[in-house]
């Protein structure tokens, strides 16, 4: 009997353990690196596809800076007042995450799904769909780290940072990502046709506006502003101004679980649904 021990894969190394008991694990991608590989060869040459979601709510800090910012006063949030341009920051680099999350998770999974048929190819070979499934949310999730990182840089340049604990406004920004980005995938399993995207876009603008990004929650009617606390990215703007500004308190707790509430549950249906559509 030899006593050469084979080497340990990836998953039994002790970074292993890691993988194995975070919620990301139920998908059962042992080897999501080589789709996440395959993401970052395709688009380093394509690389403007890839900032093109940032600019978008860069535009609008821009604009609010320049002219908004100048008609509107401070803003009261924790009883002191902030710039305008400090209290809608925060929340537009929310958005920023969600756009880049949502861009790969919708439109890009359903054309190597449906019209491409990468995922198809890929389990020619030894890949499995936990692999698939966890290589394309890992670039997901890349990719608004890079989105949130660049924005939370030209946030501290222009001033609108006002605490040192903007740092955590990165983690954070990675968090609101992987939610949507779960959620978007899980949907695009369902997706027929392209026309069902027109279904994204307008889920997608009353999810913006709606944010308490541009304004306190409290200009709303009472009715309304219980809807906006039940949305997504509400949650995620809260998150980031609370960080932004400095505001440390235990409902911060809450809006954390519901967005990892969402991205294990968007884990879980789309690997369920990937297996029913790509396995025989």
């Amino acid at each position: 009997m030899s006593t050469t021990e084979s080497e340990p894969t990836t998953w039994e190394r002790p970074g292993g353990v890691v993988l194995r008991i975070t919620p990301l694990a139920l998908l059962g991608g042992r080897h999501a690196g080589r789709v996440l590989e395959r993401n970052v060869l395709v688009y380093r040459r394509s690389w403007i596809f890839i900032v093109s979601g940032f600019f978008e709510p860069l535009f609008y800090l821009l604009s609010i800076g320049v002219g908004l910012s100048h008609l509107v006063g401070p803003i009261p949030v924790a009883g002191r007042l902030v710039a305008y341009t400090v209290f809608v920051a925060p929340g537009l680099l929310a958005s920023s995450a969600m756009n880049g999350a949502m861009l790969d998770s919708t439109f890009q999974v359903f054309m190597k799904l449906k019209i491409a048929k990468t995922y198809d190819a890929m389990l020619a070979t030894p890949l499995a769909v936990g692999d698939i499934a966890l290589g394309e949310l890992s670039w997901c999730v890349l990719r608004v780290a890079l989105y949130s990182g660049a924005f939370l840089c030209i946030m501290a340049a222009l001033g609108y940072v006002d605490s040192p604990w903007a740092v955590l406004c990165w983690p954070g920004a990675i968090l609101i990502g992987l939610a949507f980005a779960s959620v978007g995938m899980a949907g695009t399993t369902f997706m027929r046709t392209w026309q069902d995207f027109d279904l994204v876009s307008l889920a997608f603008i009353p999810l913006f506006l709606f944010s308490a990004t541009f304004y306190p929650l409290t200009v709303f009617p009472g009715w309304l502003q219980a809807v906006v606390r039940c949305t997504p990215l509400y949650q995620g703007v809260v998150i980031e101004r609370s960080v932004d500004l400095g505001i440390f308190n235990w409902s911060l707790i809450f809006h954390i679980a519901y967005l990892a509430a969402m991205a294990v549950g968007g884990v879980m249906v789309t690997s369920r649904r990937l297996g029913r559509l790509l396995l025989p």
